[in-house]
């Protein structure tokens, strides 16, 4: 009983650690881009607006990804090297959660599935947004995509603004760690 306590209570602290994953990241980029060769920014405005959230999220996403942009050395110009667009995506996932206590009558006589039993019901249901945040870098000369980085977690539904603006520097901190490509750790 001792060995299986020692094995049970790591497992279930690497589950619950693993349960805080926050954000899961992929990115892919043309090979044939000069990643030195971009310098400096602009965000893309048409892309942006199409973007299915909030303004003020999108202001909060846009906010983001400057200071990101800003403490890699990049500069915000107007006449840049790469344009950097948004999109989002969102879906909701439903959690069903059954647990079944005991069985209605059991295979010859046993004390625990003799009887009716007991039968415990213990459904519960959860929802919770699971949302998608791609951030594209455009290059601004022949306007082909040159990166995109891909965040999907969950979106806590919070009131609590700083909360919110909290996880949107998170998902884009950690989409944009894999820029440029080459550097960022796999």
């Amino acid at each position: 009983m001792k060995k299986m306590k020692t094995l049970v209570l790591p497992a279930l602290i690497l589950l619950f650690l693993g349960s805080c994953t926050s954000v899961r990241v992929l990115s892919d980029y043309d090979k044939e881009a000069n990643f030195d060769g971009y310098t400096s920014y602009a965000f893309y405005k048409t892309g942006i607006d199409k973007a299915h959230i909030s303004d003020l999220d999108k202001k909060r996403i846009l906010k983001a990804i400057d200071a990101e942009m800003s403490s890699r050395g990049m500069t915000k110009s107007q006449n840049p090297d790469i344009l950097i667009s948004i999109f989002t995506k969102e879906r909701e996932q439903v959690d069903v959660y059954t647990n079944y206590w005991g069985g209605r009558y059991g295979w010859g006589w046993s004390p625990w599935y003799w009887g009716p039993g007991y039968h415990g019901n213990g459904t519960s249901v959860s929802t919770r947004t699971q949302g998608s945040l791609y951030i594209d870098l455009i290059d601004a000369e022949n306007k082909e995509l040159v990166w995109q980085g891909k965040g999907i977690g969950t979106l806590s539904n919070t009131k609590n603004i700083a909360k919110k603006e909290e996880r949107i520097r998170e998902f884009v901190t950690e989409i944009l760690q894999q820029y440029p490509p080459g550097i960022a750790s796999n």
